[in-house]
C-alpha cells in the first residue's frame, strides 16, 4: 500500500544526508570501535528503573513541533515517558541525562514477543515524531510487539544539542557551500566557525557524549529497562549503523533485527561522500529518465536524460549567479535548490514535486525548492528548526576521527565533479565539515563483527540515493558469518520496508513475527 507524502515527509526528515555541511558516513582505515567499548557495565540502579508513561504532549521544538500523535486504529494510545541514562558510560555512577521515549502497546499482550526499538536515522532523527508518523506500516508487527522508539542522546527531547538561532540558521543554510574564488572560501571557514563554536557555547557538555556507541549502550540499557532478554530492532538508514554496533558491542543480547537502507561500515568519509555523490546522481538519472519517457507529460525541457540535466545544472548556475524569490522575504539560492533536488529523491514518490519545483524555479518561483530544503534542514513554516542538524553534525563529528581542512577537501574536487555534476561540488567540499569542531572523533570506522549474535536482516534497495545499495553487501559481510542475512529489493528510494512493498513486508514480517529467516540472497521486485 503506497505511504502517504505526509508520512514519507517524516522519513525524509529522519534519513537526511547533510549536503551543505557535508556530514558522511565511515572511514575506511582500520580502526576498532575505541575506549568506550571498555566501559563499566555497572548499572545496577539504572537498569531496575520504573518509568513512568503517560499521554504523549506535542512534539517540542527541537523535534519538529506539531500535534500530540492520535491514538492508533483502535483506540490504543501513545504514551511518552522518559528513562535516565548515564552522560558518561565511564562514569555509571555519575551525572545521567534524560533520554524520551514513545510507545505504542503490542494488540495481543498474551502472545507478545516483547519491545521493537526503532531508529529511523539521521543521525539526529527524533524517533518520538517518527514513529507514530509511520505506526500504520507497522500495524502487523504490532499484533506481537510493543512499538517503541526514542530521541536519541542530542536530539530532540534527550538533551539537545543547540547550536545557532533560528535566525543565524536561515542565513547559514542559505549561504554558498561550493566556493568559486579565495574570498568565498574564507567565507564558508568563517561560516564553519561560527558554527561550531555555536555548539560549543550552547551544549558544550554533552558534545563529547552523543556518539553512536553511547546510544548503542543506551539501547541495551532500554532494553533492560523494558524488561526484555533481547534486543529486537528495526533500524533504518543511519539506524543500521547503530545497529551494528550494538550488535558489535552486545552480540548475546540481539534477539531479531532488520536493517534497512544500509550505511556501508567500511567505507571511509570520502568513499562514503563519493558514494553517496553517486546514489544521488543514480537516482537523478533515473528522474530524469522517466520525464523522458513521459515524453510530453513532463515539463521539464529535453527529450534525452543529459538535456534534462544539463538544464538543472544551468539552473543552478544561474542561482549561483542571482537568487530567485522564495518564500516570504527569503530567496532562494544555489546551496538550497541543490538540497531541495537531494530530498526530493529520497523517494520516487517526490518526483512529481521535483518536476514541479524545478519547473517553477526556472519561472522565477523558487518556493517549492525552498520548502524541501527547508524539510531538509529540519525548518517548519513558522521559521522555527528542530534539532536534526545540530545533532547530525555533533554525532558524525564525534564519531569519526577525519578531519579535512577547506584545501585537502578542495584537492579532491576533481573526482567528486566527474562523479556527479550536480551533487559532487557539494559532496566535496562538505568533508570540510568537521574541521573546525571542537571535540575529537573516536574512530576510524565502527566495528560492526558480530560473531555469535543471532541473525540480522539486511535489506537493500538498488535505487537507494542516500545509502548505496554496496552497502548492503558490506554489512553482511562485516556482521561476519551465519549474522547478516542479505535481502534485497530492486527498487526506488531510501527504504524499502515502507515502501509498502509485499515481498519485503511479507519477508520482514515473517521474519519479526514467525521467527522465519528467508535465504540470504533473496530478491524481492
Amino acid at each position: 500500500m503506497p505511504i502517504s507524502a505526509a508520512r514519507r515527509a517524516a522519513l525524509l526528515l529522519a534519513t537526511t544526508v547533510l549536503l551543505a555541511a557535508g556530514a558522511t558516513g565511515c572511514s575506511d582505515d582500520d580502526g576498532n570501535a575505541g575506549a568506550a567499548s571498555d566501559a563499566p557495565t555497572d548499572l545496577t540502579e539504572l537498569t531496575t528503573q520504573t518509568l513512568e508513561w503517560a499521554p504523549c504532549p506535542p512534539p517540542s521544538p527541537a523535534e519538529g513541533g506539531g500535534p500530540a500523535p492520535s491514538p492508533l486504529p483502535g483506540g490504543t494510545p501513545w504514551e511518552c515517558s522518559f528513562m535516565d541514562a548515564p552522560l558518561d558510560y565511564s562514569e555509571p555512577d555519575g551525572e545521567t541525562i534524560e533520554l524520551a521515549l514513545i510507545r505504542a502497546r503490542a494488540r495481543d499482550q498474551a502472545n507478545r514477543i516483547g519491545s521493537m526499538i526503532y531508529n529511523f536515522g539521521g543521525p539526529g532523527g527524533s524517533g518520538v515524531t517518527g514513529l507514530p508518523s509511520f505506526a500504520p506500516d507497522y500495524e502487523k508487527l504490532r499484533s506481537r510487539y510493543d512499538l517503541v522508539s526514542f530521541d536519541p542522546r542530542g536530539v530532540g527531547r534527550s538533551e539537545p544539542v543547540q547550536c545557532l538561532s533560528d535566525k543565524e540558521l536561515d542565513a547559514y543554510y542559505a549561504m554558498d557551500f561550493t566556493p568559486d574564488d579565495a574570498a568565498e572560501e574564507q567565507t564558508l571557514s568563517d561560516a564553519q566557525k561560527r558554527y561550531a563554536a555555536g555548539c560549543e557555547s550552547e551544549s558544550g557538555e554533552m558534545l563529547p557524549h552523543v556518539g553512536t556507541e553511547n546510544a548503542a549502550r543506551d539501547l541495551d540499557l532500554m532494553r533492560q529497562v523494558l524488561g526484555d532478554d533481547k534486543l529486537h530492532y528495526f533500524g533504518i538508514s543511519y539506524g543500521t549503523q547503530l545497529g551494528g554496533v550494538y550488535a558489535h558491542l552486545f552480540p548475546k543480547n540481539v534477539g531479531r533485527a532488520l536493517f534497512d537502507a544500509v550505511v556501508d561500515p567500511n567505507s571511509g568519509t570520502e568513499a562514503g561522500a563519493l558514494g553517496q555523490a553517486r546514489g544521488f546522481q543514480l537516482a537523478l538519472d533515473n528522474f530524469a529518465k522517466d520525464c523522458v519517457e513521459r515524453g510530453d507529460e513532463c515539463t521539464l525541457p529535453g527529450s534525452t536524460v543529459a538535456e534534462i540535466e544539463a538544464y538543472i545544472l544551468a539552473l543552478l548556475a544561474e542561482l549561483d549567479k542571482k537568487p530567485i524569490p522564495g518564500i516570504g522575504d527569503r530567496d532562494l539560492t544555489q546551496t538550497q535548490a541543490t538540497n531541495g533536488i537531494a530530498q526530493a529523491l529520497y523517494s520516487k514518490e517526490f518526483w512529481q514535486y521535483l518536476e514541479q519545483g524545478l519547473d517553477a524555479a526556472d519561472g522565477g518561483d523558487g518556493a517549492l525548492l525552498l520548502a524541501l530544503s527547508d524539510s531538509m534542514n529540519g525548518r517548519d513554516q513558522n521559521g522555527s528548526y528542530s534539532n536534526i542538524q545540530a545533532a547530525n553534525a555533533a554525532v558524525n563529528c564525534v564519531d569519526f576521527k577525519e578531519r579535512y581542512t577547506l584545501g585537502q577537501a578542495k584537492e579532491r574536487l576533481p573526482e567528486f565533479r566527474e562523479t556527479s555534476a550536480v551533487f559532487g561540488a557539494y559532496m566535496g567540499w562538505g568533508l570540510s565539515s568537521c574541521s573546525q569542531w571542537p571535540v575529537p572523533g573516536t574512530w576510524e570506522h565502527p566495528d560492526v563483527s558480530a560473531p555469535g549474535s543471532a541473525p540480522i536482516l539486511v535489506l537493500g534497495t538498488t535505487g537507494d540515493p542516500a545509502t548505496p545499495y554496496e552497502g548492503t553487501r558490506a554489512m553482511v559481510n562485516a556482521l561476519g558469518k551465519g549474522v547478516g542475512v542479505e535481502l534485497t529489493y530492486e527498487g526506488e528510494g531510501h527504504g524499502a520496508y515502507n515502501g509498502g512493498n509485499a515481498c519485503v513486508q511479507n519477508t520482514v514480517n515473517a521474519y519479526f513475527l514467525d521467527g522465519e529467516v528467508p535465504v540470504s540472497g533473496t530478491v524481492c521486485k
